[in-house]
């Protein structure tokens, strides 16, 4: 069920960023880097950040063992620069949920994406019951740990439409993801 839940939400991340263009991709968040290794697959020019250090190195050892020339650095979300880290295509998936002000992150990602973004979310409340029916988080409500913002898909839109315009919307389950153009 979750390889299913994933692929369909990897499936309608490509489908977007197809649709965007974009020849080269900053992701902010990048984890291990698994969005990026696909995406450098089908031709984009990659790049990372992410806040762990040990996590950007797992990143690169992924990408040099896909063969793929992957650029990944250790910063914040806080620490990007739109001079030296903007790209044609900014991914934000699963990050804004862990940021203390969602309302900075967001500026920073309008600020670095030229002219393109997709972020995502989980979908709440939805996200907690799929968490609470897998039994995992149960004394927590289903929240996953470090979530500390919550969006419904008509919040998070709303939400994106401060400083981003919204140009598609895709909900699979249990994520919003959202196309934005920086204004």
């Amino acid at each position: 069920m979750e390889r299913r839940l994933v692929r369909g939400f990897l499936d309608e991340l490509e489908s977007l960023v197809i649709g965007t263009g974009a020849r080269e991709v900053h992701e902010v968040g990048c984890g291990e880097g698994e969005l990026l290794r696909r995406l450098a697959r089908r031709g984009l020019h990659a790049r990372g950040s992410d806040i762990s250090a040990d996590v950007i190195d797992e990143a690169g050892r992924r990408a040099r063992a896909a063969q793929l020339d992957i650029a990944f650095r250790v910063a914040s979300l806080e620490a990007l620069d739109p001079g030296e880290d903007s790209a044609e295509l900014i991914l934000c998936c699963e990050v804004i949920e862990h940021v203390g002000d969602p309302r900075a992150a967001l500026e920073i990602v309008a600020r670095l994406a030229s002219p393109w973004a997709i972020v995502s979310v989980p979908r709440e409340p939805l996200w907690r019951f799929l968490n609470l029916g897998r039994l995992r988080y149960v004394r927590e409500l289903g929240n996953t740990p470090g979530h500390l913002q919550h969006w419904s898909r008509p919040s998070f839109i709303g939400f994106l439409e401060q400083r981003l315009e919204v140009v598609a919307v895709r909900s699979p389950l249990p994520w919003t993801m959202a196309l934005c153009r920086s204004e």
